[in-house]
């Protein structure tokens, strides 16, 4: 009969290489959504290709690292606070996956983006994307230091990206109205700057599955219902 306290040691090295595997995959999505917008903000085709195919390498972890939860749950049985760390880190690795994309979606705009003469100078979508990159940051580090506390302030700050993107948009459509012309560039402008909101969302979405693995309560859509968690 294996040692319960070999057993404890070793699942929490198993835990451990997890958690390093995430805030690897977090690191190449930072990576590519600061190199998309810095793509579209100096109009590189060839950065903004390179963020395209650098997406196979966040998929491909993203693969490891659920395989790796599903083995673990399968093999270790575990319960309570474990089971909630196992989930929460195949929810983590979910979200992560999926700001890749909206990192891979940026890069594909400032593709079409390339083929038109700019409409105005970028200043608030690279703002939106500094402060959804430190978003980013600060749910990884909840994650790792299970801080609830820092997690409910990635929660709090997404307000900013709310209100930068509406801004943006209604700027945009100020364009589209006196020049019918920028249409097509105002449009993908758009885009890129909801892209960048979701972003926000899905940190956000982080740092609230972090609040359940740490004390096992549900805050989704707690501001929506008008329950601020304290």
């Amino acid at each position: 009969m294996e040692d319960p306290l070999k057993t404890r040691t070793h699942f929490d090295q198993e835990m451990k290489d997890l958690q390093d595997a995430i805030l690897r995959l977090g690191g190449m999505v930072e990576r590519n959504i600061y190199q998309a917008v810095e793509a579209l903000k100096k109009r590189d085709l060839l950065l903004a290709e390179k963020v395209i195919e650098a997406d196979v390498e966040v998929d491909e972890l993203e693969n490891d690292v659920e395989e790796e939860c599903i083995r673990l749950i399968a093999l270790r049985q575990p319960m309570a606070k474990d089971l909630r760390s196992l989930t929460t880190a195949m929810k983590i690795t979910h979200e992560l996956e999926r700001m890749g994309d909206l990192a891979v979606n940026i890069a594909e705009r400032t593709l079409e983006l390339c083929e038109e003469p700019p409409i105005k100078p970028l200043i608030d979508i690279p703002r939106m994307a500094e402060h959804a990159q430190l978003m980013l940051r600060k749910s990884l580090d909840a994650f790792l230091r299970e801080d609830v506390d820092l997690a409910l302030e990635v929660c709090d700050s997404d307000d900013l990206l709310d209100q930068l993107n509406d801004q943006i948009f209604r700027e945009l459509i100020t364009y589209m109205i006196e020049d019918p012309k920028t249409i097509a560039c105002a449009t993908r402008l758009v885009l890129v700057a909801r892209y960048l909101e979701r972003f926000g969302d899905l940190a956000t979405n982080i740092g609230e599955v972090v609040v359940f693995m740490v004390e096992g309560r549900n805050i989704r859509h707690a501001k929506k219902l008008g329950k601020i968690p304290s």
